[in-house]
């Protein structure tokens, strides 16, 4: 199995994001439809051409040419990056030097940043995901629909929230709007968030 597509492990324990993420949806979200993208993405990248490619450059070599691919592989990059997304205590408003003043220049100061982003994953009609990317070395919010991510639109993804119902539907129910806000108050993990801004505009 190559390396682009291999499951990675969780780096937390799977109980360790309660009560806002449970360890029930953390098993069923990892384990079941994250292997899956590995597994499917790892059989149809066989014979695709794109095989020597980093994982982020088969995302956009795939993206309108070949759907099963782009799928699987973009839903694979978007969660390997989901699950770093989040941490035991995470969340808060004390963001990281640089990356607070890029959010006051860019979007307006965290809480604009905060409601924009809920609006943006509480308003993706059906499946998809909400985003905080840098685009032409600003940042901007943003939401997709299905595997889609900014990477595709000539963006580098720093924060995203899946908003797939098996993300949330378990310990939220319908209630998607609960979900996004318990998400970020209480699991963001912005060193994350910070590592992915500094790479994105070095």
């Amino acid at each position: 199995m190559s390396t682009k597509f291999t499951l990675p492990p969780l780096p937390y324990a799977y109980d360790a994001l309660g009560p806002y993420m449970s360890a029930e949806t953390l098993e069923f979200h990892h384990d079941k439809h994250h292997q899956a993208y590995v597994t499917n993405g790892e059989k149809l990248l066989e014979g695709s051409g794109l095989e020597i490619l980093p994982l982020e450059d088969i995302v956009k070599e795939a993206f309108g040419k070949n759907a099963g691919l782009f799928n699987n592989a973009g839903q694979h990059y978007n969660h390997v990056h989901f699950w770093n997304w989040m941490k035991p205590n995470g969340g808060g408003n004390k963001l990281p030097g640089k990356l607070q003043a890029a959010v006051d220049s860019d979007l307006g100061g965290f809480d604009k940043l905060r409601a924009d982003f809920i609006a943006a994953g509480t308003t993706q009609f059906g499946s998809g995901w909400a985003w905080i990317s840098v685009k032409n070395g600003k940042l901007e919010i943003s939401k997709t629909a299905n595997g889609e991510s900014p990477l595709v639109y000539g963006g580098k993804p720093i924060l995203g929230v899946d908003v797939w119902e098996h993300s949330y539907y378990i310990d939220y129910r319908n209630a998607r709007p609960k979900y996004l806000e318990a998400w970020f108050d209480n699991l963001v993990n912005w060193e994350h968030v910070e590592l992915l801004f500094e790479e994105a505009t070095a």
